[in-house]
């Protein structure tokens, strides 16, 4: 009689499908109660596509590098993402996408943040600077110019991470010495190794009082 009845209470993948119909269509059913009238009457063409883009992206507007954008984008949607697979900035990379390595660092409003971790949403009306905005035409900022004549990158996938990283160690306060460089950034991996060019190229800026 036990197996019988924990046979009959067993919840099977067909009931778990069920479910979860259920509350799509439910959820789907309330939306459309919410919804405006002057949207479901102009949606009359592919009106699920329409009511399904209205509910699921929210209105971002943002400045990256100088220019204004108004978006609509999914709210989870990263600022990395973002960055990368809307607007096109690649120069931001994605490493470990948890927030470890600092390949995605970025300047939201003057401080630097790990854009992977970050919801575009979060960021309303900020500024932000990826490595794309640092150069003025092809004159380079002088952290870029600094990580090249140091060698401060080997296969460079994390440098643009290391070099806005960089900069904010130094307005930050941090860069007195190399032992707090090393120490402030060391939330940027390099895999190849070149810490030591990294420092060199980070203290030569600070010391050489160049405009950042």
């Amino acid at each position: 009689m036990a197996s019988k009845k924990t046979n009959q209470n067993k919840v099977t993948p067909e009931d778990v499908n069920s479910r979860r119909d259920f509350i799509k269509k439910s959820g789907l059913f309330t939306a459309l109660a919410l919804a405006p009238p002057s949207l479901v009457m102009a949606s009359e063409n592919k009106w699920d596509e329409k009511i399904a883009e209205y509910l699921e992206t929210v209105p971002l507007s943002i400045e990256v590098n100088g220019t204004k954008h108004n978006l609509n984008i999914e709210p989870r949607t990263t600022l990395l993402d973002l960055l990368r697979e809307q607007l096109q900035l690649t120069g931001t990379k994605k490493g470990c996408d948890h927030g470890q390595c600092g390949a995605c660092t970025v300047h939201v409003n003057g401080t630097r943040i790990l854009s992977c971790l970050s919801l575009a949403t979060m960021q309303q009306n900020a500024q932000v600077t990826t490595i794309e905005g640092l150069s003025k035409g092809k004159k380079l900022h002088p952290m870029q110019e600094a990580f090249i004549k140091h060698d401060g990158f080997q296969c460079g996938y994390c440098t643009p991470g290391q070099i806005m990283s960089g900069i904010a160690c130094i307005k930050e306060g941090h860069a007195n010495s190399r032992e707090e460089i090393s120490e402030y950034m060391s939330g940027n991996i390099c895999r190849c190794g070149a810490y030591h060019n990294i420092v060199d190229a980070i203290t030569e800026v600070k010391e050489g009082g160049k405009e950042i």
